[in-house]
């Protein structure tokens, strides 16, 4: 977490410890004041109103609260669009949608895992409720083409939700211009505290309606019951105001780190996974083919923390679905490592 973010927390776990919706005293009002300074905040990031910002514990709760409040909201059982390389968020709430009676399309994407626009729009169904697309993936950093997607679902009447949680406050996001009704964001990801997220939910063209996945007193607009982490919100909010004043040279500094790790490692035979230019600047996933990647992190785990392309759950090893999405075999996918740059690093360390 950024130093300064921790300081604009600090406060509000002492002396100002006030219960956001207890308003009608000062220690609750106060509370209220700054968390609608931070929605606020928020908000202006992505060209939004500040009542269409929903907090939440982070982006999976996020993403659920719009999978499944769209798809209880609606009257019908209906048909859902994705890719894909999605966050597991995205992938395991539809899979639990289909065993709810809903039908869902898994889109491919390209070697470099690009979507094309065109089979969204050849994938629209009379159905189609709603299309699930991520704004840049987090193992490959592949960026998405959202303005033609978010045209595409518009002008069929279908709605747009986006997982930015690696690009909100890394690149400049639009939700009225790239057509987006909900977007899934968390604080973490630029340097804020763990356990606060939020979701943009459009309040108009088309308004968006959906059912609460956490009840108990309506806060949140009515779509998510919980008396606020204030402290988390506020450094939520500190996060994206620090992030929104350096993000051009924050990211040309990055770039040019990845750029140089990627010129070293293809001379030794390393080859980039994801796309060549769209793409995020702190992030790199290179395999180097007859090598296990878990030999590579382990052989500088004591110095510098990265990570393989693949998810191990109760040590077994399974390739993953991202890299197998690109077509890559199951022993590539083996060979690759992931490298994510940050604020913090030093040009010594990069080298």
């Amino acid at each position: 977490m950024d130093p300064r973010v921790l300081e604009a927390m600090i406060p509000y776990l002492s002396d100002q410890f006030g219960n956001a919706a207890s308003v009608h005293h000062s220690f609750g009002r106060n509370a209220k004041e700054a968390v609608e300074n931070s929605r606020k905040i928020l908000a202006n990031k992505i060209n939004a109103r500040p009542k269409e910002i929903v907090f939440t514990s982070g982006a999976t709760e996020s993403i659920n609260l719009a999978i499944r409040g769209i798809c209880e909201k609606s009257t019908e059982k209906g048909h859902i669009i994705t890719q894909a390389t999605e966050h597991k968020a995205v992938l395991d709430t539809c899979d639990a949608m289909v065993k709810k009676g809903w039908s869902i399309t898994v889109l491919p994407v390209d070697m470099d895992g690009r979507v094309d626009p065109s089979h969204v729009k050849d994938a629209i169904r009379n159905d189609t409720v709603l299309v699930a697309i991520m704004h840049a993936n987090n193992e490959i950093g592949t960026i998405q083409p959202m303005a033609e997607i978010g045209e595409i679902c518009h002008g069929n009447g279908v709605l747009f939700l986006v997982d930015a949680s690696q690009t909100f406050g890394k690149l400049d996001i639009d939700v009225n211009a790239l057509h987006i009704d909900l977007l899934a964001a968390t604080a973490h990801k630029i340097y804020g505290p763990k356990g606060i997220g939020l979701l943009y939910v459009n309040g108009k063209n088309p308004k968006v309606k959906m059912t609460s996945q956490i009840t108990g007193g309506g806060h949140e607009y009515g779509l998510r019951s919980g008396t606020l982490p204030v402290h988390q919100v506020v450094g939520f909010g500190k996060a994206i105001e620090i992030a929104r004043k350096d993000i051009e040279s924050e990211n040309e500094r990055l770039r040019k780190w990845t750029g140089m790790m990627l010129s070293k490692f293809e001379k030794i035979g390393g080859k980039l996974n994801g796309h060549p230019e769209k793409r995020l600047a702190h992030n790199l996933n290179v395999r180097f083919e007859g090598i296990e990647s878990k030999a590579i992190i382990n052989s500088v785990s004591k110095k510098i923390a990265i990570s393989a392309g693949s998810a191990c759950t109760t040590q077994i090893v399974e390739p993953s679905h991202v890299l197998l999405a690109l077509g890559l075999a199951e022993d590539e996918t083996h060979s690759s490592i992931r490298i994510g740059c940050g604020r913090f690093n030093t040009d010594e360390e990069i080298t």
